[in-house]
């Protein structure tokens, strides 16, 4: 699936089989549920989960709180927009899986 199937696939009711929990965060977060979106990597212990959980803290507005989920992810981001951090993020992501 490529960055462009994965944002159409938002304006179904629910993200697509065989989505890794990042992936499906993002899908959540897209579709406006934040909360949702946080509960798929609030506890996933892996750098790419503590980079969405990062992203997603960073969204609410809590910046100290994503600034220490980004540190337990290893990443610096020079901040871009959100809406850049996310398509980076998503786009990452599904590079990985391929």
């Amino acid at each position: 699936m490529n960055l462009e199937e994965f944002k159409e696939s938002v304006a179904g009711a629910e993200p697509p089989d065989g989505l890794a929990a990042t992936v499906q965060a993002l899908w959540w977060d897209a579709k406006g549920d934040w909360s949702r979106a946080h509960g798929l990597v609030d506890e996933l212990e892996t750098p790419d989960g503590m980079a969405v959980h990062a992203y997603l803290h960073r969204k609410e507005g809590a910046d100290s709180n994503a600034n220490y989920w980004y540190d337990r992810a290893g990443r610096r981001f020079h901040r871009p927009a959100l809406e850049q951090e996310w398509r980076a993020l998503a786009e990452g992501l599904l590079d990985d899986r391929e």
